[in-house]
């Protein structure tokens, strides 16, 4: 199922990915959840995935704080400052993609604690709100650590239109995202 989703995501045109961009981030901004949160944690959009550059930058210039993932050996992310994009860094994970992390200060795993709103990746939702990531498990430890620390920030996700389905398989451990956001709109869930 991964592989399918990232078959058509990386068939997208290249200008259609640069557009969406924009579009996602004046509708994540409208998010109440985003417009009042002091520390958003999200991350940087690689590839075809549905762009978070121009969100990142409209947060940061509100003056929000933004955390970005740093991802650590094991596959859990520690956490640093986002500074605008001429302060990230191009790390080359061994056996992995490249990323652009945060170059400052490291803010330790437990830095998502701070934030009241956290901004997924994925491949998919559904009309519940089930999230398919791309099963590293990286997220599901931050989402572990949150409930673990009775956190409970928003949830949000970013994708592309046909990127919500109707249902997707679930794991114990999966948990459920409160909103996605779509160039289309925005959808909630209980």
């Amino acid at each position: 199922m991964r592989r399918e989703f990232l078959a058509v995501r990386n068939a997208l045109p290249e200008d259609d990915v640069r557009e969406t961009e924009t579009v996602l981030a004046r509708r994540a901004l409208d998010l109440d959840e985003l417009a009042t949160a002091r520390t958003v944690a999200a991350y940087v959009s690689v590839g075809n995935e549905p762009g978070t550059g121009a969100l990142l930058d409209a947060l940061r210039a509100r003056g929000t704080r933004v955390l970005l993932p740093v991802l650590l050996p094991d596959n859990d992310l520690d956490w640093g400052t986002y500074d605008g994009t001429g302060a990230l860094v191009r790390v080359q994970h061994p056996g992995k993609m490249a990323l652009l992390e945060p170059g400052g200060e490291r803010l330790g795993p437990d830095a998502v604690l701070e934030a009241e709103a956290v901004l997924l990746p994925g491949l998919a939702v559904d009309a519940r709100g089930m999230r398919l990531g791309r099963g590293g498990g990286s997220y599901d430890r931050v989402l572990a650590r949150l409930a673990a620390a009775g956190a409970h920030p928003a949830l949000v996700v970013l994708l592309y239109d046909r990127e919500v389905v109707a249902h997707l398989p679930e794991e114990a451990h999966d948990k459920a995202v409160h909103a996605v956001v779509t160039p289309s709109g925005t959808a909630r869930f209980a």
